[in-house]
């Protein structure tokens, strides 16, 4: 229940600290706030939370990374909160893929007279389009491959990412109006980053990704039978023709690593299901390859086919690149992993792949932290295998970029940018994603986009965009779920082995009451208590010390001032930061710390679990639980969630 807001500053640190899940995401998405509503069966408006400052929540909530997730503080307790499964959940119901999508809700466009070319339809072209399409700007976004998405299309496979859910964000972000999608217009090939400032454009975003696989420098590397990482998946997932081998050797530990070897699988199962030793691929299992075609393979084609997919890496095994659960994932369905050896050299016969020799690694980074494997003597060994894919790693394609567009690259061979407004060394271009940074998470590219978007607004209106502001909540009764702290993870549903074929997707994703489950765990860290009595009745603390008492964490303690050391760069932060301590400090100067006497209430935020005992346990009402809403004040089309809800329960 809402009983008042104040204008107030908050510390930007401390709110980082305590509100980690928010401030890890690179869209800035109030990620315990809409948990939180799902913990409420609030779905429609969990789902506006999660969506709209998000253009890209439908692919999200299947193959995001979800840094939120790292930085969850439930997960210093026992698990994190499946934030990611909880997005899909929401999407599934409202999102463009759903049956019954929810329309965002818009203020009316204004339109401007600017037009913004953008090459590259992946995660950093699209989520900039979107937001540049609400602030009023005309958008021609460039493809250079027959469908949009870049490399959602292109590099992840559709057993994790369908091609619809893909296709239906797309829509959704054309249907904002003013956004042109122009397919297989390849830059240096149809068009010049310059040739598009000459024909108008006002501002151009280079958002092509790293579509390049890094080479392998080892013997037997030239032989058939060796495909490149990036290539299989682009092959694949294009539907091209292509051959593999029934045993296959996957170098690599990362993501792309994992999506290789567990595509790697399906296509053998494919290609070999007769399990017969000569087998020929048919040409009725080429075409359901080429068409992404469900194909119904039975138990044993399955189990036979995943036995054939090896992966190795440099990495021990606690130490691979890829997230833990597709590590996981790629062991339950079947893949060996050699972690711990690396490749000396590809062995053949008549010119074709017949084995891989790996070497047993003694450690891949050196005493200074730099990548400098070493190997154990004499520990050569074979792997088998007729097919060998490179997953190393990915780099981008700049060649068509000209002297005379003035975009200067690194000598790594990424775009040079300010790290803000992702503005080239050429005035007007810009530019995120893989080929400023080198290959990084979805959700980073998406909050690119964002980045760019307002970096453009800002270089063509010549006015800065305001800075988020904190709305402050003051709650009366809060209360957490019952039994919150006692509730298991629940496990995200996946499909069973049996019926993992082809481009069936794997995971299947929470029912209601197990997504309802799940966001009961919540620890709601955007809700915080705060020690700052009563404004009406001058309420202060009267050092009772029941908070500490009834504090099921022992979080809170009461100290004497003697025992409180004050350095002196203390001193110095709140001397020149007085207004955000004039509660906490009640007209204490900073000259004052560590000469007077008395008691402080102190606080430990990171065990915290905002039960809100303390504050029910107060006498005097000093202590209050306030909610936090980060509100994003930006000149686009959007109503940020926060606002409304502000507005409707000033309303009540």
């Amino acid at each position: 229940m809402l009983t008042r807001f104040r204008d107030k500053k908050v510390d930007s640190d401390w709110l980082n600290t305590t509100f980690p899940c928010m401030m890890a995401c690179p869209a800035q998405t109030n990620a315990g706030r809409y948990v939180s509503l799902i913990a409420e069966r609030k779905f429609e408006e969990a789902y506006r939370y999660a969506r709209d400052p998000n253009p890209m929540a439908s692919i999200c909530g299947r193959v995001c990374a979800h840094p939120c997730e790292t930085a969850c503080r439930r997960g210093a307790i026992d698990k994190p909160i499946s934030i990611r499964a909880l997005k899909r959940f929401l999407t599934e119901r409202y999102g463009p893929e759903s049956r019954h999508p929810l329309e965002p809700q818009r203020r009316a466009i204004q339109k401007v007279p600017y037009r913004v070319a953008i090459i590259g339809s992946g995660p950093v072209g699209l989520s900039a389009a979107h937001d540049l399409a609400l602030m009023g700007y005309s958008v021609s976004i460039f493809e250079a491959a027959a469908v949009a998405g870049g490399m959602l299309c292109l590099g992840i496979p559709e057993y994790r990412l369908p091609r619809s859910v893909v296709e239906a964000q797309v829509r959704e972000i054309l249907d904002l109006g003013g956004i042109t999608l122009k397919l297989n217009h390849a830059a240096g090939r149809d068009f010049t980053v310059s040739g598009l400032r000459r024909e108008g454009f006002d501002a151009v975003v280079i958002a092509v990704g790293a579509h390049r696989s890094r080479d392998l420098s080892i013997p037997g590397i030239e032989m058939d039978g060796v495909l490149k990482g990036i290539d299989f998946l682009l092959n694949s997932n294009l539907g091209y023709r292509f051959s593999i081998g029934k045993r296959v050797v996957v170098i690599g530990g990362g993501n792309v690593a994992m999506d290789v070897a567990r595509s790697a699988a399906r296509e053998v199962i494919k290609q070999h299901a007769g399990g017969l030793p000569e087998s020929v691929p048919s040409e009725e299992n080429i075409a359901a390859v080429a068409t992404h075609e469900m194909m119904d393979v039975s138990l044993s084609a399955l189990r036979m086919g995943a036995r054939e997919v090896n992966i190795v890496c440099l990495e021990r095994r606690d130490e691979m690149p890829a997230a833990l659960e597709e590590i996981e994932e790629a062991e339950t369905e079947g893949i060996v992993m050699h972690a711990g050896f690396g490749p000396k050299q590809v062995l053949g016969r008549n010119g074709s792949v017949a084995g891989l020799q790996v070497i047993k690694t003694k450690w891949v980074f050196d005493s200074t932290g730099r990548f400098n494997p070493a190997f154990y003597d004499n520990s050569e060994s074979v792997i088998d295998c007729d097919t060998v894919i490179l997953a190393i790693g990915q780099t981008t394609k700049l060649d068509f970029l000209l002297p005379e567009d003035g975009v200067e690259v690194s000598p790594r061979g990424l775009i040079v940018a300010d790290r803000q407004s992702l503005q080239t060394t050429a005035p007007g271009i810009f530019a995120g994603g893989d080929c400023v940074f080198g290959p990084r998470l979805i959700i980073d590219s998406v909050g690119d986009g964002k980045r760019i978007a307002i970096g453009i607004d800002q270089y063509l209106r010549g006015t800065k965009h305001p800075d988020p502001e904190i709305e402050v909540e003051v709650l009366e009764r809060h209360q957490m779920s019952t039994g919150y702290m006692e509730l298991a993870r629940q496990a995200v549903p996946m499909l069973p082995i049996d019926r993992r074929t082809g481009v069936t997707e794997v995971e299947i994703g929470y029912d209601e009451e197990a997504a309802v489950a799940e966001a009961s765990r919540c620890l709601r860290c955007w809700i915080n208590t705060v020690f700052e009595g009563n404004d009406e009745d001058g309420s202060r603390c009267i050092l009772c010390g029941g908070c500490v008492d009834v504090c099921p964490e022992d979080c809170l303690q009461l100290v004497p001032l003697s025992q409180i050391e004050f350095p002196d760069d203390t001193v110095e932060h709140v001397r020149n930061n007085v207004e955000l301590y004039a509660v906490e400090l009640d007209d204490v100067a900073a000259e004052e710390l560590g000469v007077i006497t008395g008691s402080a209430m102190l606080k430990d935020e990171t065990k915290c679990i905002r039960c809100g005992l303390c504050a029910a346990r107060c006498p005097v009402n000093v202590i209050t639980m306030e909610a936090y809403h980060w509100v994003v004040k930006s000149p686009t089309g959007l109503i940020p969630p926060q606002s409304l809800f502000m507005r409707e329960a000033v309303a009540k």
